[in-house]
């Protein structure tokens, strides 16, 4: 066979295998939010929307009265997750710009498999440390009956998003064009001055996508909230309060409730509402990231 025409063939099999995976995971994606919308459109015929999402009681095996209203999970959702935001975002971005541009070759050739190895830790033995390390610190230094609680799972879930943020701000700083620097030093400015100034607004788009990268890790973590924020059904007033977040109590309840009832039911559409939030959080990534770059551009 002429070698052009082979070449040509191998391209275009490369371009289908690569047209097929990204065509994979819009079906994997949709195949996902399909299974939760059908899963819980039933919940809604017995449950008005506005009250689930808005009322704060969730006890659906109440003898007395049976409640679903959800709002007080999705607010110590966001309670855990932008705490740990608060804790991980500049703590990243820091250690990303110190390997980046300030750390000898042979300090950053040991803090970085770390930070990697950081990533691999399993979810359960960072609640465990929760339960018996950062809880009996947290509640001595508060002042509170126990460590349980919203800063806990904040404190939690910050050490699992930074090995996100830190790899992809780190990435994000390195290839910033070297030209970049160099004109700012040969204009006088000092190197933290070039970082400050010149460096990391360069990288702004790569550590904002890290960053929400990040949320996305935070929101969407289970087993870790689950043992060490209390899950307490209360509306949260504090970070020193015990919280239920959604993603704990789908995992707490899902095993033991019985199927095909309105309680089954309305767990999925905990899962739905779940689903919809963390897309609308990649969704404004995204247009923040297009709107930054075209403003580059």
């Amino acid at each position: 066979m002429n070698p052009r025409i082979l070449r040509n063939l191998r391209e275009s099999a490369i371009r289908a295998f690569f047209f097929a995976n990204g065509v994979l995971a819009v079906i994997a994606l949709l195949g996902i939010f399909g299974i939760l919308l059908y899963t819980a459109v039933p919940a809604f015929r017995e449950i008005p929307i506005d009250e689930f999402l808005f009322k704060k009681n969730w006890d659906p095996t109440s003898p007395e009265k049976v409640e679903y209203g959800i709002l007080s999970q999705i607010v110590s959702t966001l309670l855990v997750t932008f705490g740990a935001l608060l804790l991980a975002v500049p703590i990243g971005v820091g250690v990303a710009a110190y390997l980046s541009d300030v750390a000898h070759w042979r300090v950053r050739e040991i803090i970085k498999p770390i930070v990697e190895i950081l990533a691999g830790i399993p979810s359960v033995v960072v609640g465990f440390l929760g339960i018996v390390l950062f809880s009996p610190v947290l509640a001595s230094l508060f002042g509170t009956s126990h460590g349980l609680n919203a800063l806990n799972g904040s404190v939690l879930l910050a050490i699992m998003a930074l090995p996100t943020i830190i790899s992809i701000s780190e990435d994000s700083l390195n290839a910033v064009p070297a030209a970049y620097s160099e004109a700012s030093l040969a204009l006088g400015a000092t190197r933290w001055q070039t970082l400050l100034r010149v460096k990391i607004p360069a990288a702004l788009s790569g550590i904002m996508a890290a960053c929400m990268l990040g949320m996305g890790r935070a929101i969407g973590e289970t087993m870790t909230v689950l043992m060490a924020t209390g899950n307490a059904r209360a509306f949260p007033t504090g970070l020193l309060q015990s919280v239920r977040t959604m993603t704990a109590n789908i995992a707490i309840e899902l095993g033991e409730v019985p199927y095909f009832t309105t309680h089954y039911y309305s767990l999925f559409a905990v899962g739905l509402v779940l689903f919809i939030m963390t897309f609308a959080v990649n969704l404004a990534a995204d247009v923040i990231l297009n709107k930054y770059q075209e403003r580059e551009q």
